[in-house]
């Protein structure tokens, strides 16, 4: 059984190799859009020797365009780390100018801060997540703490009642909806919270979810303005949940390399999956077109939206 184990972390470390350069192509596509999706989450890793784990971090970046009427293929791609620092984001979006929707995590702002601060080429701009304010409130309203985190729900669902009706529609038809019903909601919710955070003790669980939505203001404000934006980084919630689940049922990663093999074809495979296709029709197809040579200046035709299952070498 250990022999088994240890040839099937052979062959997939392999696998891994050779279907790097196709992850890391998706990795520049992500890069070239106007706007990504950055999340991360724990991948517990072995640390060689010891039998003990680490904790290390599997990051993700998406990118899907649909939600403001692009027709570009929505895809992901992930990156294992042994940090969940501003410096892993600035490397791997090293080269992206654009829209940078995330959530609250200090290592995006740091990382932001730190290329204005180095004067770099680079422009990212930073928009926040709905979803995790909402969250923190509905924790609260759920719990009965608090009327004002109540209200604060209820207005907050009237933001979402506008994206449902403009999603898929152009990035200027989405600005101008937002301007018209959803900007005096925002404004409305801070004046609220910066209202009742002159009321409420500074250490309870309501001041704390207002100073979380009060500190990002201006990057939960930019949706308003730019249709491009989503209100919420749900798009890749989505796309990295898939990963926590797989991390439950294998424990951990075994390695350094075995994390750098995951992140690879979880790549490859989720991004398949986004565009609706069959992962392993797709990995089989793709995996014979590389042994019997496929030309490297035609890599964009093995990926997963250009599948076509009647196509086999």
């Amino acid at each position: 059984v250990t022999l088994s184990r240890s040839l099937m972390a052979q062959w997939m470390g392999h696998l891994g190799f050779e279907l790097k350069i196709l992850a890391d192509y998706i990795l520049e596509k992500i890069k070239a859009g106007e706007r990504v999706f950055a999340d991360e989450t724990t991948l517990p890793t072995l640390v060689p020797g010891s039998g003990k784990t680490m904790t290390a971090w599997l990051w993700a970046y998406a990118r899907d365009d649909r939600p403001f009427g692009g027709s570009g293929p929505p895809m992901v791609a992930y990156r294992f780390e042994d940090s969940r620092g501003g410096r892993c984001v600035a490397r791997h979006l090293s080269g992206f100018n654009g829209i940078l929707q995330v959530d609250g995590h200090g290592a995006y702002t740091s990382m932001v801060k730190e290329q204005v601060k180095a004067g770099s080429n680079e422009t990212i701009t930073l928009a926040g997540c709905w979803a995790h304010v909402r969250r923190k409130f509905y924790e609260l309203h759920i719990g009965g703490i608090n009327h004002a985190a109540t209200a604060s729900v209820k207005e907050m669902s009237e933001l979402w009642k506008v994206e449902d009706e403009i999603r898929g529609k152009d990035a200027n038809i989405r600005a101008a909806a937002r301007q018209e019903r959803s900007a005096a909601i925002v404004a409305n919710l801070f004046d609220i919270w910066e209202k009742e955070l002159a009321k409420v003790s500074g250490k309870s669980k309501t001041a704390e979810a207002i100073r979380y939505a009060m500190t990002r203001r201006q990057s939960l404000e930019r949706f308003l303005g730019d249709g491009r934006i989503e209100i919420d980084s749900n798009i890749v919630e989505r796309a990295i949940r898939p990963q926590t689940i797989t991390r439950k049922n294998s424990l951990f990663a075994g390695s350094e390399g075995g994390g750098n093999t995951w992140a690879t074809i979880a790549t490859l495979l989720q991004t398949a999956k986004m565009n609706n296709v069959d992962p392993l029709a797709w990995l089989t197809q793709t995996l014979v077109r590389m042994a019997n040579g496929w030309p490297a200046q035609d890599i964009d035709a093995l990926m997963p939206w250009n599948f076509k299952s009647s196509v086999v070498g």
